[in-house]
Order: structure tokens, then C-alpha cells, then sequence
């Protein structure tokens, strides 16, 4: 049974109307300053179904970020620090398939960033890496989110292409209509560079992504804004947060992934040319080999 000494092993990072998880029991808020800033809220955790989960509101508190100003390297930088060894993004997506409905759950394969403005790395000042990623996604993970959301009732999607654009504004229909030529099957604005920075700190990463609308590409549906959004996750949230109390039940401690060796091979500088200062920033990252 775990306690309080106990770190969270799990993190869930919840994006549009999942703000926070209500049923946390013995909870505690952790205010953390990384070196690469503030994450975007204090990261909360307690118990949930006898197994301690950390929880981050992607956007702050009342949900005052933009995609473009959410701190990305800070939030998973954060959750590294606390013991998290596995995160579950929650968030909401447009399809971009007929077959991908809105009420529906996508659990993406795939990644394509679109994004123009982030900080997509955390290697910089003189230490370089660079991370392989041909799958974003922790399969293992993401195959245990699957059947945790199948098990809420819903329609669950296993695979797709998942493409994140810059935002805050959505999409044009030429460009929603480019992104389906491209292969893409889900659209979203958080997903990059998320996911990549996860694959740095070695974290499993899996997309829990709620299907609220159809973009703007189906020319008889009404096109995306913001209250057709929130209503369509208002009605899933209650399966979302059954979701990863199901996950939480059906947890097992031991990662089969090879994600927490993903930068093993990853490292180009010459170990006597890296400066102190980034061998001291990184070092949650970089010490099991460096040292």
C-alpha cells in the first residue's frame, strides 16, 4: 500500500475540462521552481483507488495558458523530479476522419508536430542530444490506456496520426483539408512538443484525446469554436476520470518498454566538453549515464 512517502509513479496531465481529479484522498500540492521555469499549476498529488498519482492542469489554474505559453520542458521537468515514471495526457482533439466521431476516445500511434514557436528540447548550453523517436508513443502504456477507456463503455480508437498546430486559433479549411490529404487522423494544439519531451526524460507518454468535433474539413457540421468543445468533454469527462481510475486499478509497476533507456545512444558532446553549469541543469536527465 502506498503512503506518503511514497512518490507518484503515474502523472496525468489534463488538458480542456479536466482540470482536476475530484476523488484524490490524502492530497498534497507541490509549488515547484525547475530550471526551466514554473510549471503551469502546482502539481497535486494523492490517492486514487490505493495508488498515488501526481495530477497537472496543463493550462493553470482556470485555465489561463494558451498552448503557445504552456511551459512544457517545466511540466514534465516537474513530474520527473517528483518520481513520475509514466504520464497520461488527457486532452481534447478534433478528427479528422468520418470514422473518428465526436463523443468518441483516440488513443494516436503517431505524431506530427506543426507547431513553429516551442522550445522542443531540453538539451541546450553546450550539452547536445538527440533522442530518436520513430514511435512517440509508449505502445505498453498506450495499450493499457486503450482497454482502461474500453472499459468506461465508450468507443475507443486504437492508432492514428495525431498532427498538433501552433493555435491558438483553429484551423483554416484548406489547411484542415491538407492535414486529412496528409494522412493525419486527429488535430490538437498540445499534444508537441509534449510528447518529445517526455521521450528526453524518458517518461512513458500515451494520449488519452476526446474527439469533440469534426475540425472544419465536413462542410455539413457545424465548425469547431470553443462551447461545442467544452460541452462535448463536459459529457465525457465523467468516462475520462472512470478511465483513469480503471488505469490506476490495472497498474503494474514494472515498465516492459524500453522507454527509460531511450537516451542511451542519444548523446553527441564529448563528456570533457560539457560545461558544469548544463551537466547541473540536466541532471535528472543525463546522470545515470554521465556519471
Amino acid at each position: 500500500m502506498a503512503n506518503n512517502s511514497t512518490p507518484a509513479r503515474l502523472g496525468i496531465i489534463g488538458g480542456s475540462g479536466l482540470y482536476s481529479m475530484p476523488d484524490l484522498a490524502e492530497v498534497e500540492e507541490h509549488t515547484l521552481l525547475t530550471p526551466f521555469g514554473r510549471p503551469s499549476a502546482p502539481i497535486v498529488t494523492g490517492m486514487l483507488e490505493g495508488r498515488r498519482v501526481a495530477f497537472l492542469a496543463r493550462h493553470g489554474l482556470g485555465h489561463v495558458l494558451t498552448p503557445g505559453e504552456i511551459n512544457y520542458r517545466a511540466n514534465i521537468y516537474a513530474l520527473k523530479s517528483l518520481g513520475v515514471e509514466r504520464v497520461v495526457s488527457v486532452s481534447a482533439c478534433g478528427s479528422l476522419r468520418e470514422d473518428f466521431q465526436p463523443g468518441q476516445i483516440v488513443i494516436p500511434d503517431q505524431l506530427f508536430d506543426f507547431t513553429k514557436n516551442r522550445a522542443r528540447s531540453f538539451f541546450e548550453g553546450g550539452l547536445v542530444a538527440h533522442v530518436g523517436v520513430p514511435d512517440p508513443f509508449c505502445p505498453d502504456l498506450s495499450e493499457m490506456v486503450f482497454n482502461a477507456c474500453r472499459e468506461t463503455g465508450s468507443i475507443v480508437h486504437r492508432g492514428g496520426a495525431s498532427i498538433t498546430i501552433e493555435g491558438p486559433r483553429f484551423s483554416t479549411r484548406a489547411e484542415s483539408n491538407v492535414f486529412r490529404g496528409w494522412g493525419m487522423s486527429i488535430i490538437g494544439m498540445t499534444t508537441s512538443p509534449e510528447a518529445f519531451l517526455a521521450k528526453e526524460a524518458e517518461l512513458c507518454y500515451a494520449v488519452m484525446a476526446h474527439v469533440t468535433d469534426y475540425d472544419v474539413w465536413r462542410v455539413s457540421e457545424e465548425p469547431v469554436n470553443v462551447e461545442m468543445i467544452l460541452r462535448t468533454i463536459g459529457e465525457n469527462l465523467e468516462h475520462a476520470q472512470q478511465a483513469v481510475r480503471n488505469l490506476v486499478k490495472s497498474w503494474k509497476d514494472e515498465r516492459e518498454c524500453d522507454c527509460e533507456q531511450t537516451m542511451e545512444k542519444a548523446f553527441t558532446t564529448q563528456r570533457d566538453r560539457i560545461p558544469k553549469a548544463a551537466r547541473k541543469k540536466l541532471g535528472i536527465l543525463v546522470d545515470k549515464y554521465l556519471d
